[in-house]
């Protein structure tokens, strides 16, 4: 591809929403590869998650943000930070809601939000698959009473109905300009954070409702031996009582968590992986800045 030509565009998008709208699923969609991790509990992404799409058209560089929710704790403001600075870093900006007649105070602050953006604003109306034609175009007349939309596009992100027609509706309003990463790029995150990642992923599908939002995921070592990768991982929860559930009876509920991980894990690779995984109580870490930082929850934006 001629990086040069005068048609080529290029650009930041940030995906901002309430939580558990499908902000990661719809990414990874997009850009035909998992990299930001997906489950059924609110409040899933922590941090900025940059991953790039590279076309004949251009190269879109998404960031994926952490839902907009009303914070309860320091990792709960580092996240909404993360979400609202993102405004002022892209071009385009999505928003993501769900097929609903209902516009909730959480999506109320979010309009409040883009009033004061001159950004093209996307609405995308995802799960389409839930609803029937003529809901969704109620739903649609909802929002545009809101406010003046560069473009509604409905989308399946779990069915990847529509997201060509997104793609394309991004292009029209990025820049024209040189790509930003290599063609073969599809994130700016490390190996070892996605790898933590995905065992907390697999960590918030094995565990009961009231821990998911309390752990965090430390890679202790990463180590390759030709084609076999050794990783030790720490998964770090908040009170005693969560770190036997973690473990669970005989340890058989921690071994799901590894082997569900170790699969995800030696795809991404293309290796074999060895993984081994602890459990560590730190007691209250989402109130201490030098532990969100320590695992990995860069804290600086809040300073700012």
């Amino acid at each position: 591809m001629d990086m040069e030509k005068t048609q080529y565009k290029s650009g930041f998008v940030s995906l901002i929403g309430r939580p558990n709208v499908g902000k990661s699923t719809l990414m990874n969609c997009l850009i035909g590869q998992k990299i930001a991790i997906t489950s059924n509990k609110p409040q899933t992404t922590r941090n900025k998650i940059r991953t790039v799409y590279s076309g004949t058209e251009g190269q879109i560089v998404f960031i994926d943000t952490p839902g907009i929710h009303r914070a309860k704790n320091k990792l709960g403001e580092h996240m909404v930070k993360s979400a609202t600075q993102s405004l002022k870093e892209v071009d385009v900006i999505l928003w993501l809601v769900e097929p609903s007649n209902y516009i909730g105070a959480g999506e109320r602050n979010i309009i409040e939000l883009l009033r004061n953006t001159r950004l093209p604003v996307i609405l995308v109306i995802n799960k389409i698959d839930t609803v029937n034609k003529t809901e969704l175009f109620k739903f649609i007349d909802i929002y545009r009473k809101e406010l003046d939309f560069s473009e509604v596009v409905p989308v399946s992100a779990l069915k990847k109905d529509n997201t060509d027609t997104l793609l394309s509706c991004i292009f029209r309003y990025l820049p024209y300009g040189p790509a930003f990463f290599d063609e073969d790029t599809v994130t700016d995150q490390p190996q070892r954070q996605i790898t933590a990642e995905l065992i907390r992923e697999k960590a918030l599908h094995c565990l009961e409702e009231e821990i998911p939002h309390g752990i965090a995921v430390t890679i202790e070592k990463m180590h390759w031996r030709g084609r076999i990768v050794d990783i030790e991982a720490t998964i770090i929860c908040e009170k005693d009582s969560h770190k036997g559930i973690i473990i669970g009876k005989n340890g058989e509920k921690l071994k799901k968590i590894g082997t569900n991980a170790r699969w995800e894990i030696e795809k991404m690779l293309e290796s074999k992986v060895n993984l081994q995984l602890w459990v560590k109580v730190k007691k209250d870490w989402r109130d201490s800045d030098y532990l969100i930082r320590n695992f990995g929850l860069d804290t600086a934006d809040q300073k700012k």
